[in-house]
């Protein structure tokens, strides 16, 4: 049955024209109403055929960029082990007044973001299923790209905080499997922009997702 409905879907144009061509030759149809008529239907149908593959297209990548967003979500917010907070937060244990004030500021702030994320994710899962894929993508694509920009400046903090303070080897390695995965994920979203770029109306460049820096072991 799915067979069958694809084939009407994509194929009613060849099959239409087709059964024109093939009545008219039996009534002897005169060509000069005949070819134009089968000339409109092709390209009628060639039209059909654009729209709908753009469509799907835009469906994939909407997809693709839901699961993008859910798994930033997933790995690098809320609770996570992986979260660059949760690394933060590892900071107290040092003796340092310094490093606490602004761990305690970052905690303050990781409420709001997970929030934000939060909603981020529920708008995406809500408003995909309308399927108004053209409408949605864009923003969501703009907002996925505002949220990570924000999240990396505390990547980038960390980093330059760890590089002039000595910190536990433990928080390196974590923070260095964070970098690991968190590099993986920025080279999936640029992929994913540069694919977005050919369908998608966007002033956003693959290399504006920037990689985050691994910490030195020091022996």
């Amino acid at each position: 049955m799915n067979v069958l409905r694809t084939i009407i879907k994509w194929g009613w144009s060849p099959i239409l024209i087709t059964a024109l061509a093939v009545v008219g030759f039996i009534y002897e149809w005169p060509a000069e109403l005949v070819v134009p008529t089968l000339i409109i239907i092709l390209v009628i149908g060639s039209a059909v055929a654009v729209i709908g593959a753009k469509e799907k297209e835009l469906e994939l990548s909407s997809l693709r960029l839901k699961e993008l967003a859910g798994y930033f979500n997933r790995r690098f917010t809320g609770n996570s082990s992986l979260s660059i907070f949760a690394i933060i937060n590892s900071l107290f244990n040092i003796e340092n007044p310094t490093v606490w004030h602004w761990a305690r500021a970052c905690d303050m702030s990781q409420r709001i973001f997970n929030t934000w994320c939060d909603s981020f994710i529920g708008r995406v899962e809500s408003d995909i299923r309308t399927r108004r894929f053209d409408v949605y993508l864009r923003t969501y694509l703009n907002e996925l790209w505002l949220v990570n920009s924000h999240y990396y400046e505390f990547i980038e903090q960390f980093y330059e905080i760890a590089e002039r303070i000595e910190i536990p080897r433990e928080t390196i390695d974590q923070y260095n499997r964070f970098v690991a995965e968190y590099n993986a994920f920025a080279q999936d979203f640029r992929d994913n922009i540069s694919e977005l770029k050919k369908i998608a109306k966007t002033e956003i460049e693959p290399p504006s997702v920037k990689f985050a820096k691994e910490l030195s072991v020091v022996k």
